[in-house]
């Protein structure tokens, strides 16, 4: 089984190894970069949020280690810096005795007493010249140790910087994502939402039964005037009576064929 699983991922090596010596491969790696770039262009855009803020989330365990590493840090600086002090004020008075024994020493005197015990010039002398060198020593460490210091406390400027970066990018990605979330929302709903309509379907009923009753009315009115009497607006007098062609023919002194005739032409 071993020896078949070996063959086949010879046999693999080489196909790869054949289609990239021909130039196939790049349509190939093509192919692949397509297919990610549509399968991307497909994914929701609030499951994307959705996994930004998920990944703004995985930033916290890191930023949390940063934070510890800063915070142990300057406990560890803390403690230095007061090392460095306790050192300090110990090689003060380490100075001040060196220099008492400098001093008791040139004074030429043959014994000398300290706590109430008596030490020869010889005895002197060598604890000075013992001081002396442990001095040296101390203080050599204490300049060390203040390098030291300074390295570490630049090394603990430029981790709080980071992690202060670190907060800020963070902030600033969940800010973004909020100003992008709230643009979607927008999208949405302008997508969805639809034209405020009012139901005015019974007040165009009642303007449309309106303007029936109208057109009946008009109707009724036109059949009421083609039924009615043929009349014009002028009233004219009745018809003229015989006795007042004979008045007329007698006062003009005519005949009664002329009055007629004239009286006929009026009447056309």
């Amino acid at each position: 089984m071993l020896k078949k699983l070996t063959m086949l991922g010879l046999v693999a090596a080489v196909s790869a190894a054949g289609i990239a010596g021909t130039g196939a491969w790049s349509y190939v790696r093509t192919g692949m970069h397509t297919a990610h770039e549509s399968v991307r262009n497909n994914v929701p855009v609030d499951w994307e949020i959705k996994r930004a803020r998920q990944m703004i989330d995985d930033l916290k365990p890191e930023i949390v280690k940063n934070m510890q590493i800063v915070a142990r840090e300057e406990v560890e600086v803390a403690k230095l810096s007061e090392q460095i002090t306790q050192k300090q004020d110990l090689l003060a008075k380490s100075r001040d005795d060196i220099m008492r024994l400098k001093e008791d020493l040139e004074s030429g005197s043959a014994r000398f007493v300290y706590r109430k015990k008596s030490y020869s010039a010889e005895q002197v002398q060598e604890e000075l010249a013992h001081r002396f060198k442990q001095f040296q020593v101390h203080e050599a460490t204490a300049k060390k140790l203040e390098q030291i210091l300074t390295a570490r406390e630049n090394n603990l400027d430029a981790a709080r910087l980071k992690l202060e970066g670190m907060l800020a990018a963070k902030r600033e990605l969940e800010v973004e994502i909020e100003n992008l979330n709230a643009r979607l929302t927008m999208v949405a709903v302008a997508q969805t939402s639809s034209p405020v309509s009012i139901d005015d379907s019974h007040l165009s009923n009642t303007r449309q039964l309106l303007d029936e009753i109208s057109t009946r009315i008009d109707v009724a009115e036109r059949l009421v005037a083609s039924e009615g009497a043929l009349q014009g607006t002028i009233q004219l007098d009745d018809p003229t009576s015989p006795e007042l062609l004979d008045e007329i023919a007698n006062y003009f002194g005519e005949d009664d064929a002329e009055v007629t005739t004239l009286l006929s032409s009026h009447e056309l």
